[in-house]
């Protein structure tokens, strides 16, 4: 029986505070990728970023700039950009982007958690990341939003 209770909530979400933290930020002239892990399905990697661009736009606003990234040719990947294309925003992979100024660049990474799966996505100024719970159909959020905001 698995308990859902505050108190675990609490401490997944301590934890993905935690493990945001020990990121480092990003440049906005550089750009990183990482890739998903390949066991991730077309469906579940869809389902997790649809989920992880909305709450991208819900902190930065929808089509407030383009978004630099390394595109790769993962289920994530290709799931993450269309996502961000859905919402508006404008995908560039080149590095020598015009207009600096208005171009978010994002860092993200889907890896293994205790049977379950961590999906974060990074810019300059904030890191977000959530657990999710893969299934048949798709993936399914089973932590809070962790939201960290840097000046």
């Amino acid at each position: 029986m698995r308990l859902r209770s505050p108190v675990r909530a609490m401490m997944v979400a301590g934890f993905l505070a935690f493990v945001l933290s020990g990121c480092a930020s990003v440049a906005p002239t550089r750009l990183i990728a990482r890739t998903a892990l390949p066991e991730i399905s077309d469906t579940a990697a869809g389902a997790i970023a649809g989920d992880m661009v909305s709450r991208l736009a819900e902190q930065v606003g929808p089509r407030t700039a383009a978004v630099a990234l390394n595109q790769d040719d993962t289920p994530f990947g290709r799931a993450l950009e269309a996502a961000l294309k859905g919402w508006g925003y404008a995908v560039v992979a080149d590095q020598k982007a015009e207009d600096r100024t208005k171009l978010i660049s994002l860092v993200y990474a889907v890896e293994p958690f205790e049977g379950q799966m961590l999906a974060r996505l990074s810019t300059a100024s904030l890191k977000i990341g959530r657990v999710y719970s893969i299934t048949n159909v798709g993936a399914t959020p089973t932590s809070p939003l962790s939201v960290m905001q840097s000046s």
